[in-house]
């Protein structure tokens, strides 16, 4: 209890007063970037791969197919027709499938690749592309454009300015026309539309979705991958030291520094210079504006553009490319990558399963539908022969693209009359309602409910039979 606490004498901490924040500088913008044009095989790969989804997005509406539009996602009447494929509300299960096979095949290639979905088939990343084209087109280089944003306006500005703008209403109007034409029928759209005769849900989603493509890729660009798009949030989760993602080797780049081209490769080292010669064409190519040579970062979308940028500056210098290249972390430490892993065959075996029951759900899937609906007014009436009758709503729902004729039958007595249609057709993708009684003798009922069944059926053209039975209860006293 004697013992005393040593006591440290500690020097006072000086506090800092924040600086007094200009405020009218407090909501500026962001700095633009200004991504630079690069040529190489990665790029070369990226563009074939973009324009085929853009050309195969632009085209899909119009293919027709058996006399209608061969996808339609008709919103309005909850009918989907995917070729000959017709998807009701009842069908919902696949829709869950599609969607869980989709999210594991994005696991399944970001686990292997990175994020090479985002670099290469991200519809964002495209139509920034795009833009940035056409950005080139009208104002030139990243050099002319920086010198020409600093410019005041004058007419050469003003008349390059316009002509990008209206380069790129007209890209996001054409996109919004044909994204829109996936839900309404897509010429009858174009012709209204430019006529002025188009419906008002129809013209508003043509209108709100140019004003998106417009924005999201004229001005906002890197902010939806970087701020806005969650899977750059979530990507680390399904990264690990096996992953092949764009990275710059340190070991071998380091230290950075320009030099002659003179200079033999062989004698960097007695310089103490590493291979990057610090050019930063690996920042200016990025569409994201980060440094790979900083390592890692959310902000990367795996486009290679770097790689493609960083080769060209390597094969200039005569020394060995990849010193940015799609690597592991594994194989930048020394080491090898490891292809299959536990994480990777188990993403590999769920999209097996899921693609295995998606396919089983549309081979066994019956294109019938049968509601039963009883009357609830009365529970049973006693008609003038003194049968015990039920009334019921009768629904039949085509879920194929070809007219049916369908055959009504009642089981679970063995007698009874049956009143109302036993044969009806119904067109392609049509509901029909028909009202129907079911009489027997009282003797037939030894309780109060019994079951029975509604028995459906038609014969296809290639003479299979389609059924359904759908059951009900008949109630009596």
């Amino acid at each position: 209890m004697n013992d005393q606490i040593p006591v440290k004498n500690v020097s006072p901490v000086k506090v800092h007063k924040p600086k007094k924040v200009d405020e009218s500088k407090r909501y500026n913008s962001r700095s633009r970037i200004y991504v630079r044009a690069v040529k190489g095989p990665l790029e070369s790969f990226r563009r074939f791969f973009g324009f085929f989804f853009i050309a195969l997005f632009a085209a899909v509406p119009w293919i027709q197919y058996d006399g209608h539009q061969a996808v339609l996602l008709n919103i309005v009447d909850q009918r989907f027709t995917i070729f000959s494929l017709t998807l009701w509300p009842q069908d919902l299960t696949l829709l869950a499938y599609i969607f869980i096979v989709s999210a594991f095949a994005l696991f399944f290639v970001t686990t292997f690749a990175g994020r090479v979905w985002c670099g290469f088939m991200c519809p964002q990343t495209t139509w920034t592309y795009i833009y940035t084209w056409f950005e080139e087109k009208c104002e030139g280089n990243r050099n002319k454009r920086i010198k020409l944003d600093e410019r005041p306006m004058d007419v050469d500005k003003f008349l390059r300015k316009t002509a990008k703008h209206s380069a790129w209403i007209a890209v996001a109007l054409l996109t919004s026309l044909t994204f829109v034409g996936y839900f309404t029928p897509v010429g009858s759209l174009f012709i209204n539309f430019f006529t002025f005769d188009v419906g008002f849900w129809a013209g508003f989603s043509v209108i709100f979705f140019t004003v998106c493509t417009y924005a999201n890729a004229g001005w906002m660009r890197e902010i939806m991958c970087t701020h806005i798009c969650p899977y750059a949030r979530f990507q680390s989760a399904m990264f690990d030291k096996d992953t092949f993602t764009v990275s710059y080797d340190p070991n071998r780049g380091e230290q950075r520094g320009p030099r002659s081209r003179k200079l033999d490769h062989g004698e960097l080292a007695d310089k103490g210079l590493g291979d990057c010669i610090d050019c930063n064409l690996c920042v200016q190519v990025c569409p994201t504006g980060i440094d790979i040579r900083n390592g890692l970062q959310y902000e990367c979308i795996n486009c290679g553009a770097c790689v493609d940028a960083c080769n060209g500056v390597m094969e200039k210098m005569n020394y060995p490319k990849g010193l940015i290249s799609f690597t592991s972390e594994h194989e930048l430490a020394g080491g090898t990558t490891r292809i299959l892993r536990p994480k990777l065959i188990g993403y590999f075996v769920v999209l097996l399963v899921m693609t295995g029951l998606l396919l089983a759900d549309i081979v066994t899937r019956v294109p019938l539908e049968v509601d039963i609906i009883r009357d609830r007014n009365s529970l049973y009436r006693e008609n003038n022969n003194g049968d015990i009758e039920n009334v019921y709503t009768l629904k039949v729902l085509n879920k194929s693209q070809s007219t049916h004729t369908y055959t009504i039958k009642v089981e679970g007595f063995p007698e009874y009359e049956y009143i109302g249609e036993q044969v009806v057709t119904v067109a392609g993708g049509e509901l029909y309602s028909l009202p129907i009684s079911v009489a027997t003798d009282p003797q037939n009922l030894s309780e109060r409910v019994t079951e029975i069944y509604f028995h459906v059926s038609t014969t296809e053209a290639d003479g299979s039979i389609v059924e359904v039975s759908e059951p009900s209860k008949f109630l009596y006293r």
